[in-house]
């Protein structure tokens, strides 16, 4: 029997099996679109337990999240099957199945027709995606239960980042530290700045929220008419600040240019674009910012580019031993083009200054 037959055939379906085919464009986990002989297709997917070390509490995360959100939306009116995740439970009633091989899998109700962006084009993409993720951020506000499980250990905190950063430099397992001079300069001298959202978290100014924490623009579908739908990919959703859902949507919504682009002179950021995500995202969520909160959010446009270009370096430094790669210096092509993204957003802090001062 196909394997991914075998698989489907343990979840909680009326349809039938018809192919199965490898779908989007995911880094970590194996991710594939299930054809079915009835209405509804299926998105089936092999959880990287590698990287998500306690697949149980991730799964039991994606159900209190879903659960949460379907009721919210029930409430408003809306149609849960098509603005969240509808996670579906195996024949005996689990959240995901793990093969002979102990390999973990989930299903997932397909959401047709839709639209994701790589590459944002249009300051109306940018509106309805900041919409979406900031009603994602306001509807998860009163979660009940207590804090979510941490799938991933200090996932954005800037200062554990940097320390596995200055530990693959100090080991240089793959002999690579001669090719990064350049962006070890740069990230040794923007990283005593970029501590600020920590350290405003851990002095009790800003507090911890559930968020997504991996908003990049591909995370949210949009309708056919381009209207904000769904937000996706729910494996970071866990506590964390505001700020680094903002930085992560504004580093991917507004480049102009691919994430790993080699050509360091075509990346800029887009100011409409992030003025459009913003104001949608600010529109939906703003309303539950503290003050430091506003006054320290445009500053951290600027973080998660550079926190994820330092992921990109460590793991290149590493050996590309986290990160997908299609040739051997992408991990530093990635992380070149992240470091650039963050300078271009650091020209136009002021003009970002004076967008979300407008929105209080």
């Amino acid at each position: 029997m196909d394997p991914l037959k075998q698989t489907f055939s343990q979840f909680k379906v009326s349809e039938n099996f018809i192919s199965g085919a490898p779908y989007g464009s995911g880094h970590i986990n194996q991710t594939y679109l299930i054809k079915t002989d009835g209405s509804r297709d299926y998105i089936l997917q092999k959880v990287n337990h590698h990287i998500f070390k306690n697949v149980p509490k991730l799964m039991d995360n994606i159900s209190r999240v879903t659960h949460h959100l379907r009721k919210k939306i029930q409430e408003e009116g809306g149609n849960p099957d098509r603005e969240t995740l509808t996670l579906l439970p195996t024949k005996d009633h689990q959240a995901f199945y793990q093969d002979p091989e102990g390999a973990y899998w989930r299903m997932y109700i397909f959401i047709t027709p839709t639209r994701s962006y790589d590459i944002v084009s249009t300051p109306k993409q940018a509106f309805e995606g900041g919409q979406a993720f900031g009603r994602f951020q306001d509807l998860l506000d009163d979660l009940p239960g207590g804090p979510l499980f941490e799938t991933i250990e200090k996932f954005h905190d800037i200062n554990s980042r940097f320390s596995l950063f200055e530990k693959a430099c100090a080991l240089d397992p793959v002999n690579r530290l001669k090719d990064i001079e350049a962006e070890r300069n740069l990230a040794l001298k923007f990283f005593p700045d970029m501590q600020r959202v920590l350290n405003l978290g851990k002095a009790g100014k800003i507090p911890l929220r559930v968020t997504h924490n991996d908003t990049k623009f591909n995370n949210v579908l949009l309708d056919e008419n381009d209207q904000g739908l769904c937000v996706i990919d729910l494996d970071t959703v866990m506590p964390g600040y505001i700020h680094y859902d903002f930085s992560d949507a504004i580093r991917t919504a507004t480049n102009t240019a691919a994430e790993d682009e080699k050509d360091l002179s075509k990346i800029h950021c887009n100011l409409a674009l992030l003025e459009a995500f913003t104001r949608g995202f600010l529109g939906k969520v703003g309303h539950k910012l503290n003050p430091s909160e506003w006054e320290s959010l445009p500053f951290s446009a600027k973080l998660l580019p550079f926190t994820i270009g330092l992921r990109f370096l460590t793991d290149y430094l590493n050996g590309d031993t986290y990160f997908k790669t299609r040739f051997p210096e992408h991990n530093l092509q990635r992380a070149r083009a992240q470091f650039q993204l963050m300078q271009e957003i650091l020209k136009l802090e002021p003009e970002i200054v004076k967008i979300v001062e407008s929105m209080r």
